[in-house]
């Protein structure tokens, strides 16, 4: 490095480190090289500003795969390490989340029904009432109200049998092959069950909301609230009210292999409510016991001996009611945008499902491979293993993920999926998703539009970008084995530069 360059430099460093909100911002732009990038931007060739970025510094020691697409003729501009396969933590959605299209297509529905082997004499139901589950990630308290009223409207009142939850639409795995055990109790990790419920309208099947607020009196434990309100939730409530002012530290935990909740720490008086959303242990019988209340609430009781099982509904019984999920585009808004993990696996399952017969992540990777394969992806270079990117065995070379993305451009369904991704610096939740805090007055925002992934280690961005002379490209950016948590500063700071190119200069 000469000694001119040296001293602009220390006195560029010297200048970020003055002015914090300068320096958090400008960091990413001074490469290993000691030049900064923002020059780099408006002069070179392609290959040389994305070379530039690479140089950074903090990726010493990782991985990190490239690759720029011409999006109208799929040419490949640039690749660095593009061939190499990496972790595509959750772009791993843009595979399944296409063959979910293609295989399923937008308009698709989930369904739940209500069936009984039973007749109705006057206003007693003389046999079994089965919940069956057909994989709605949608389906909510509300749902199952409006399932129980209409059973009050075929005259209702009291049901001589037991209550069934049928989740046989899908196999009885509950958790795809590479899923940490440490992630399991979090609703990034929820279970997977073909009857399953969601405690709001972000459909985070099998979760419940868990609140802890502040109650009158120091010394009195702190109160807790479920959502959606339900028994199979048993809540161990080990908090204390302190004075205000004191520190808050609460706990909550789902004990692994039960439904216990155990919650802990101190709330002060004027302590600020936590709430997490926490996954349910056989979130079957979740639906099951929330069903079971939506009956009771509309006055229809069980009598008799009845009991909660688990069964098949018998091929000669009647259905009584039925509940179709909202479409599969409107799903996909909290699939893609805010990275619904429960909707990769669900779809998943879905797949293998509707094309062979069963509801498994094998048939339904199946399902994916040959899809993805149709669009040009190279199969024997992939290694699949679950529908949302969870799991660290997934292997995908950039160079693959950019062919997928130009090629499903052709697809009658791809506009519907595009306006399902990510917007770069968009502040509408359902907009900007999960990179709507990203790339904020930069040449990125309401450009980008594209696809996160994180996991421990790994970080990905991949989809579309136009550039100042409106060239459509398609790109992916992904940082393996990377220990700092700067990556999507690089992602973002490479589709910047893509942002801010011009081919006709």
């Amino acid at each position: 490095m000469s000694v001119k360059k040296s001293l602009i430099f220390l006195l560029v460093a010297m200048f970020m480190i003055s002015i914090p909100w300068l320096s958090q911002e400008k960091e990413l732009f001074i490469n290993a090289s000691g030049e900064s990038a923002d020059s780099v931007d408006e002069t070179g060739t392609l290959e040389e500003k994305l070379d530039a970025i690479l140089e950074d510094e903090r990726l010493n020691g990782s991985v990190t795969g490239v690759s720029v697409r011409d999006a109208d003729t799929g040419e490949l501009l640039f690749s660095k390490n593009g061939d190499i396969r990496l972790h595509p933590a959750s772009n791993m959605k843009l595979l399944s989340g296409a063959a979910a299209m293609e295989v399923l297509g937008e308009d698709y529905q989930f369904m739940t029904e209500v069936w009984t082997d039973g007749q109705l004499n006057g206003e007693v139901l003389h046999g079994d009432v089965y919940l069956k589950g057909k994989g709605d990630p949608t389906l909510r308290k509300e749902d199952l109200e409006v399932l129980a009223k209409e059973l009050k409207n075929h005259g209702i009142e009291k049901i001589r049998g037991d209550l069934v939850g049928d989740d046989t639409w899908y196999d009885n795995v509950r958790l795809s092959l590479d899923l940490n055990w440490s992630d399991e109790p979090y609703y990034t990790g929820a279970q997977v069950s073909a009857l399953t419920l969601s405690p709001d309208k972000d459909y985070d099947a099998g979760t419940v909301i868990v609140e802890v607020m502040p109650s009158d009196e120091i010394g009195e434990k702190a109160k807790v609230k479920i959502t959606p309100e339900t028994d199979y939730i048993k809540v161990i409530n080990n908090t204390e009210m302190v004075g205000e002012g004191a520190d808050k530290s609460i706990s909550i935990e789902r004990e692994h292999g039960t439904n216990n909740m155990i919650i802990e720490g101190k709330m002060p008086l004027n302590g600020s409510n936590s709430k997490v959303w926490r996954s349910v242990w056989e979130p079957t019988g979740y639906a099951v016991d929330v069903f079971k209340k939506a009956l009771e609430e509309q006055g229809i009781t069980f009598v008799g001996q009845t009991d909660i099982r688990y069964a098949k509904t018998p091929k000669d019984a009647s259905r009584l009611a039925h509940k179709e999920s909202i479409p599969l585009e409107e799903i996909y808004l909290r699939f893609m945008k805010l990275s619904n993990n429960g909707h990769g696996e669900v779809l998943t399952k879905e797949m293998g499902k509707v094309v062979h017969g069963e509801g498994s992540w094998d048939k339904g990777i199946e399902v994916i491979e040959k899809v993805v394969s149709g669009l040009g992806v190279d199969e024997d270079t992939i290694l699949l293993r679950d529908g949302s990117g969870m799991s660290h065995k997934n292997y995908i070379p950039a160079n693959e993920l950019t062919q997928l993305l130009y090629a499903m451009q052709s697809k009658e369904w791809f506009e519907a999926f595009r306006f399902t991704l990510p917007v770069a610096g968009a502040s509408e939740r359902f907009e900007g998703g999960t990179l709507r805090y990203r790339m904020r007055d930069e040449a990125g925002e309401g450009n980008v539009e594209a696809k996160t992934g994180s996991l421990t280690s790994v970080s990905a961005l991949s989809g579309y970008v136009t550039t100042k002379d409106d060239q459509k490209l398609v790109f992916s950016v992904m940082i393996n084995n990377y220990l700092g948590k700067e990556a999507s500063e690089i992602e973002d700071a490479i589709a910047n530069i893509l942002a801010r190119h011009t081919f006709t200069e």
